[in-house]
């Protein structure tokens, strides 16, 4: 027995949970489920360590004053 998924099935699979999801949620609601799920682009984790690489711990307790954390 082949249990192999071709790209046609995955396509077909695809448009069914979205055509779900829209009938459950409506139109809008879909939209706003396929942002919350869209893949992105980039090295998230990479990009991160560079911005934050001079953030010491001063700048993170002035980043908690500001947000009346502390």
């Amino acid at each position: 027995m082949n249990n192999a998924i071709t790209v046609k099935d995955l396509e077909d699979i695809r448009q069914k949970a979205l055509k779900a999801i829209r009938d459950t949620v409506g139109p809008v609601g879909l939209i706003k489920f396929m942002q919350m799920y869209s893949n992105g682009e980039g090295d998230y984790t990479k990009e991160r360590r560079e911005k934050l690489k001079n953030f010491d711990e001063q700048d993170y307790l002035d980043f908690l004053k500001e947000r009346g954390e502390i």
